[in-house]
C-alpha cells in the first residue's frame, strides 16, 4: 500500500481554483486523498518547498503510435543516428529517435516533462490493432486514440442514404470495435476524392460519387457525436490544410459548429493544429498570417476549441497525416522523399520529412500564427498547446512554447532571429500579453481533462483524482518567468519529480522506474433493435468493401495491455 505526502509545495490547480497556495498533497493507493488518511510515519515524505506542484500534463494531440508513425521511423534513419541512449536496466529501456522516437523514448520523454496522458489523434479503423500494439509498448503514460471517420465508405453510404440513426449506431460500434475514444475527421471527404479523382476538396465542394459536401459530412458526424453523448466531441482537421488562403475554410468550419444540433452543454467541435490552416494570401509569395481572424472567431464562437500545431524553428520535423492530398503537394515542394498509402476504404496517409527554418519567409509566418491565436484568445480554457507532433516539431520542445507564451522577452529574442520581412505580415510583434503559470496549468492540465471529459479523475490534484503529479524545480515567488524564461524552460524540460498513479517514476529529471499506464476507450450503448439492424448492414458491407472479415476486424479487450473501459449512455432509440 503506497503512501506519499508532498509537503510545502507551491500548488497550481485550476480545476480546484488553487492559484499558488503552499500546501500538502497526500497519495494513497494511486489516488489523491485527504492528508488525514495517510500515516506520515509509514509514508514517503517529499519536501517540495520552493518548488512548483501541478497535476500531470495531458497532451490532446500527438502522433505517437500506428502504422504511419512506424513508417516515419523507417523513412528517417538519420533521425536515429546520433540519438541513441543505452538501456539502464531495470529502470528503462534503450531510447532512440528525435522527430519519430521509439516507443520507449516517447513514454520517458513525456514523463520527464511531467506529462502523464497522451492522445494519439488519428488511427485508421483497419490498422488500429497496430496502433494498440504500439500504445501497449509505450511506458509510463496513459493513452487513448481517436478513430478516423472522414472518408469511411461505409459511413459515407449511410450519410448519402440519410440513415442518421444507423450512422450514429455505426460510429458507436466502430468506437467499441477499435477500442478508441473519439471520432476524428481529416480533410473531410478528400480521401474519397483523392482515390477517385486525384483531387482535394474545400468545404463546399461535392464529394465524388456521393453527392454531398464536406460541410454536410462534418455536420452529420458532429450530430452523431451529440446523439452518442461521447465525452470528446468531433476532432476536426480542416479542409485545404497547408494551402495559402485556407484560413477562410477554417473560419467557415468553425462557424459550422453553431449549426450542429447540440444535446446538452459543451462544445460541438475541436479544430486541430490551426497553424496549418491559418494562412492568408493567394500564394506562398503573398502569404500572411490569419491568426488574428481565427482568434476573433474563437472569441465570438463558444462552441469551438482549437489546438495550435505550433511550429518549432530550426529543428527537424516529420510530417505525417491522413491528409494525403496535402502530403502529395508537400513532397513536390521539398523534392526529397515521401510515403503515401490508402487503407482500403477507411482513410489515406502521407509522410514527408521537413525542416522549418528561422530565415524562411513562409516558416516564420507559420511560427507566428500559432502564438498569435494563443495570445489573442480571451479564453485559455479553449486553446491547447500542441506541436501536432511530429508535424510542426517534436513534443519535447513544449517548454520552448511555454516560454513564448509566458514571456514577451522570449518572443522578442526569437523575433530577432527570424525572417524580418515576414514579420510585417504578422501581428505577433505588437502583442504584449503574457500568460501566467495558472494559465499554463489550464492549457496543459485542466482544460485538456475537461475537453476529454475525464476531469473527475485527471488534470487536477483534488481528492479522488488519479495520483499523477509533476513537481518542477522552480520557485514562482523568487523567479520572474517573464524575465528569466530560460529557468522556466529548464524546469519544464526535466521535472524534479514525477508521480504516476502513486509510483515515483522520475527523480531530478531521470527515469527511476518504468510502469505502464492505461489505455482509455469508450463503450457507447446501442439499443438492441438498432444493433440488430446495424449487424445486417455490417455483414453485407464488410463482404462488399473489406479484405478482412467482420469478426477479425473487432479488437478484443484482452489485446489491450491495461484497458480502461468508459461506458457511455447514449441518446439512441
Amino acid at each position: 500500500m503506497t503512501q506519499i505526502i508532498i509537503k510545502n509545495g507551491f500548488v497550481v490547480d485550476p480545476l480546484n481554483n488553487i492559484k499558488g497556495e503552499v500546501m500538502d498533497i497526500a497519495i494513497k493507493n494511486g489516488k489523491i486523498v485527504d492528508v488525514k488518511e495517510v500515516d506520515e510515519s509509514r509514508a514517503t515524505v517529499i519536501d517540495a518547498k520552493g518548488r512548483l506542484v501541478m497535476a500531470g500534463g495531458i497532451d490532446i494531440h500527438s502522433h505517437i503510435a500506428g502504422s504511419k508513425v512506424n513508417i516515419g521511423r523507417l523513412m528517417r534513419p538519420e533521425d536515429h543516428y546520433l540519438t541513441n541512449i543505452p538501456h539502464k536496466l531495470p529502470y528503462k529501456r534503450a531510447e532512440t529517435g528525435l522527430t519519430v522516437p521509439n516507443v520507449f523514448r516517447i513514454g520517458y520523454e513525456y514523463a520527464r516533462m511531467g506529462f502523464t496522458l497522451v492522445a494519439e489523434p488519428a488511427t485508421p479503423p483497419i490498422k488500429t490493432r497496430h496502433t494498440h500494439h504500439e500504445l501497449n509498448s509505450i511506458p509510463i503514460i496513459d493513452k487513448m486514440a481517436f478513430v478516423l471517420v472522414d472518408s469511411n465508405w461505409l459511413a459515407l453510404d449511410l450519410i448519402k442514404e440519410r440513415k442518421k440513426d444507423l450512422l450514429a449506431a455505426y460510429y458507436a460500434w466502430l468506437l467499441k470495435a477499435t477500442k478508441t475514444y473519439a471520432l476524428k475527421i481529416v480533410d473531410p471527404g478528400s480521401d474519397a476524392a483523392w482515390v477517385m479523382k486525384g483531387l482535394g476538396l474545400d468545404i463546399d465542394d461535392q464529394i465524388p460519387e456521393y453527392g454531398f459536401t464536406p460541410r454536410e459530412l462534418i455536420k452529420a458526424v458532429g450530430e452523431a457525436a451529440q446523439v452518442l453523448n461521447i465525452p470528446h466531441k468531433i476532432h476536426v482537421h480542416c479542409n485545404r490544410l497547408g494551402y495559402p488562403g485556407n484560413y477562410a475554410t477554417t473560419l467557415k468550419t468553425m462557424a459550422l459548429a453553431k449549426d450542429i444540433t447540440r444535446i446538452g452543454e459543451g462544445l460541438a467541435m475541436h479544430i486541430t493544429h490551426v497553424q496549418f490552416t491559418g494562412y492568408k494570401g493567394d500564394s506562398w509569395a503573398t502569404l500572411e498570417s490569419g491568426g488574428e481572424d481565427i482568434a476573433k472567431e474563437l472569441n465570438a464562437n463558444p462552441y469551438t476549441s482549437l489546438d495550435l500545431g505550433q511550429v518549432i524553428l530550426d529543428r527537424p520535423a516529420t510530417t505525417m497525416t491522413a491528409d494525403a492530398p496535402f502530403e502529395f503537394v508537400l513532397y513536390h515542394l521539398t523534392r526529397w522523399k515521401w510515403s503515401n498509402s490508402d487503407t482500403e476504404v477507411d482513410a489515406a496517409a502521407g509522410i514527408v520529412p521537413y525542416r522549418y527554418r528561422s530565415k524562411s519567409y513562409v516558416n516564420t509566418i507559420q511560427w507566428a500564427i500559432g502564438l498569435e491565436v494563443a495570445l489573442l484568445t480571451k479564453d485559455p480554457w479553449r486553446v491547447f498547446i500542441t506541436t501536432d507532433h511530429p508535424n510542426a516539431g517534436p513534443f519535447m520542445d513544449y517548454p520552448k512554447v511555454f516560454a513564448w507564451l509566458v514571456s514577451k522577452k522570449a518572443r522578442e529574442d526569437m523575433l530577432k532571429k527570424v525572417n524580418q520581412r515576414a514579420l510585417r505580415k504578422c501581428a505577433l510583434p505588437a502583442i504584449d500579453k503574457e500568460y501566467t503559470l495558472y494559465d499554463l496549468a489550464i492549457m496543459t492540465r485542466a482544460s485538456p481533462a475537461k475537453l476529454l471529459g475525464i476531469e473527475k479523475f485527471k488534470g487536477h490534484l483534488g481528492i479522488g483524482a488519479d495520483a499523477d503529479v509533476a513537481i518542477y524545480d522552480i520557485n514562482p515567488r523568487e523567479v520572474d518567468i517573464s524575465k528569466d524564461y530560460e529557468k522556466a524552460v529548464k524546469a519544464f524540460r526535466r521535472a524534479w519529480l514525477v508521480i504516476k498513479s502513486g509510483d515515483i517514476v522520475v527523480r531530478e529529471g531521470e527515469v527511476v522506474k518504468t510502469v505502464y499506464g492505461k489505455t482509455l476507450y469508450i463503450d457507447p450503448e446501442i439499443p438492441t433493435d438498432l444493433e440488430k439492424e446495424l449487424s445486417k448492414v455490417l455483414e453485407a458491407k464488410f463482404k462488399e468493401l473489406y479484405t478482412v472479415t467482420l469478426e477479425n476486424f473487432v479488437i478484443k479487450e484482452h489485446e489491450i495491455a491495461k484497458p480502461m473501459r468508459i461506458p457511455v449512455k447514449t441518446h439512441l432509440k
